[in-house]
């Protein structure tokens, strides 16, 4: 798609450190990545809105932000706070205004504090739904946190789904290259894709009490929406039901203590027959 014109959007404001930081970026992300950028029409020129972004790969921030720097529509990232503790980098995360999540903390709430205040002046604010890598064995969005879904409906503001696939070819997720691939796959380039869906229509939650169940209602619907971007992106159908997390930890830990209980009565059973 061609690249739409900075020019053409009212509050597109880089600044001096976005730009700088830009100029670092990009040509270290286009040595890796063959660019394939779709679905910025569905972008708003104006405005305040949310881009929820599935994640694969810890290069997908890097390769996200490209795209979205070639919008026209400069994100704000929220990204772990641990990242804005390393030399330079947090330096630099500052000064172009992204924002640190506390994770465990009750510090989080000022992350969603500072979106919300993002979103109202006119930004565009970019979640990790997921909260993390997905675990789903085939890198499908699993699902999501309700953080993202609260400020949606506190601000009113559009979310657009986003997804992007391929960048998982360059940095597997957790090392899992798998096929005797190793953990990094530099080269040569690997064709990396970023597309934008139509925005999640929320308008049956507006107005409602903010919920558990609104709240996961509405989650849903944010990571339905991307899911079909990430679908159409690599034409396969995804699986039925949406790996959770919490579900799959019970079922190890089920699992383990149905495997300790065995080891443990073969043990009684062996005493008992000395």
């Amino acid at each position: 798609m061609a690249r739409r014109s900075y020019a053409s959007f009212g509050n597109a404001d880089y600044g001096f450190w976005y730009r700088f930081a830009a100029v670092l970026v990009k040509p270290v992300n286009t040595a890796l990545v063959k660019p394939d950028w779709r679905g910025w029409e569905h972008l708003p020129e104006r405005g305040g809105f949310i881009a929820a972004v599935n994640h694969n790969s810890i290069i997908d921030p890097v390769v996200y932000a490209h795209w979205q720097y070639n919008s026209g529509r400069p994100p704000r990232i929220l990204g772990k706070s641990s990242l804005f503790s390393i030399p330079f980098i947090g330096f630099m995360l500052r000064k172009t205004g992204q924002i640190p999540v506390f994770r465990e903390s009750t510090d989080a709430a000022q992350a969603f504090r500072a979106a919300i205040d993002a979103v109202n002046s006119g930004q565009c604010v970019q979640f990790y739904p997921e909260g993390t890598l997905t675990r789903d064995p085939d890198l499908w969005p699993m699902t999501g946190k309700s953080g993202v879904a609260r400020v949606a409906l506190m601000t009113g503001a559009p979310v657009i789904p986003v997804a992007h696939w391929g960048a998982h070819e360059i940095i597997p997720p957790y090392g899992r290259g798998g096929g005797g691939k190793s953990r990094f796959n530099l080269f040569p380039r690997h064709r990396v894709v970023v597309a934008a869906g139509p925005a999640v229509d929320l308008s049956k939650y507006q107005g409602q009490e903010l919920t558990a169940q609104v709240l996961r209602d509405a989650t849903e619907d944010i990571m339905t929406a991307i899911t079909a971007v990430l679908a159409d992106i690599r034409g396969e159908e995804p699986p039925a039901e949406r790996y959770d997390m919490r579900e799959a930890a019970r079922l190890r830990a089920a699992a383990a203590a149905r495997r300790e209980g065995r080891g443990r009565g073969t043990d009684e059973a062996g005493e008992e027959a000395k």
